[in-house]
């Protein structure tokens, strides 16, 4: 896969600072450009997508258009990367933004259906030690530079589903200036409402309801709500296919609480304007990223944790004069 490059420094506009915007691309040897590559396509860990979007008509968001353009015509790449480079610099509307590099990178393949296209930025100098030889003499010049292992802020744009906005992989590690500045003053992008999504919000809505919720209307043990997180869990890793009939039958059996858990899913769709899918394709990798927030362990006071790996059934709980107590049941210590 080809790659051309072309970088533009983008100011804070808000702080008085200026743009520099590049007559031509980057002439790069065969070295640099494998660096370069690696640096940007190793930006991406998370298999969540997003899209563009417009409040009005989707040709009305800037980048969006800009990205039309030069998939449809690649000669249209420098002057394209020109318009992103200015709505970058008009996005800045706060003095907290840093300024940086705009990197705007078309990777060309075989097949124009295949190309992509990147937009880079990094912000954050690392200082270096520069050394040269002269004369006899070793000496040390310190500089600053830009790392090669991670950049600050990312979007790589797939050429498909021009439709309802492309799909793309984005990313921000660096939000100390603004947190809405990358993903929507200046890209105008939200999450796709793929596999990955339904998959996630419904694990993270599930959690918020046992956690939250379900104590509310009913008497529930914390035991219970671990077991439930756990069957879950459980559910979700054995399923290639998820159906949400299926899932609530299997987890809680009582039609009360089914209905209950259903009128907390639809609120939070109003609330955060978002539809779960009833049924979809499980997705693993967010099954994966969700199952670190699902917690099996009982906290006690400051004194004790327990953790629940197995059947709850060898946990019973009590109270006495001395206070409330777990009881535990086991073959052997470990």
């Amino acid at each position: 896969m080809k790659m051309k490059v072309i970088t533009h420094r983008i100011g804070n506009k808000i702080n008085g600072e200026g743009m520099l915007l590049s007559q031509r691309e980057l002439q790069l040897n065969e070295q640099t450009t494998e660096e370069l590559k690696d640096l940007f396509l190793s930006s991406f860990k998370s298999d969540e997508t997003y899209q563009f979007y417009s409040d009005s008509y989707l040709s009305n968001n800037d980048v969006y258009r800009s990205v039309s353009a030069i998939f449809e015509n690649p000669e249209t790449f420098l002057f394209e990367s020109e318009s992103i480079a200015k709505t970058l610099f008009d996005a800045a509307e706060n003095p907290r933004i840093a300024g940086g590099e705009l990197f705007v990178v078309l990777f060309e393949s075989e097949k124009p259906e295949n190309n992509q296209i990147g937009i880079f930025k990094t912000e954050k100098r690392e200082s270096i030690l520069k050394f040269s030889y002269a004369n006899d003499v070793l000496e040390i010049e310190k500089d600053q530079g830009v790392s090669l292992n991670k950049i600050d802020k990312a979007a790589l744009i797939y050429n498909t589903g021009k439709e309802t906005g492309y799909v793309i992989s984005a990313v921000d590690n660096n939000k100390n200036g603004d947190v809405y500045y990358w993903f929507e003053d200046f890209l105008h992008i939200k999450q796709r409402e793929d596999d990955y999504f339904h998959t996630n919000e419904l694990l993270m809505v599930f959690k918020d309801y046992i956690t939250k919720q379900l104590p509310q209307e009913y008497e529930v043990t914390k035991v219970d709500q671990v077991n439930f997180l756990k069957s879950s869990l459980t559910y979700f890793m054995e399923k290639e296919q998820f159906d949400f009939d299926e899932f609530t039958n299997e987890i809680f059996s009582d039609e009360s609480v089914i209905e209950s858990f259903a009128e907390f899913k639809t609120d939070y769709e109003h609330n955060m304007q978002a539809n779960i899918s009833e049924e979809f394709e499980i997705n693993t990798a967010a099954v994966k990223k969700v199952k670190r927030h699902f917690k099996s362990v009982i906290k006690l006071d400051k004194n004790f944790q327990i953790h629940i790996h197995g059947d709850k059934k060898l946990l019973e709980q009590g109270e006495d004069e001395k206070g409330k107590f777990y009881q535990l049941y086991f073959q052997k210590e470990q």
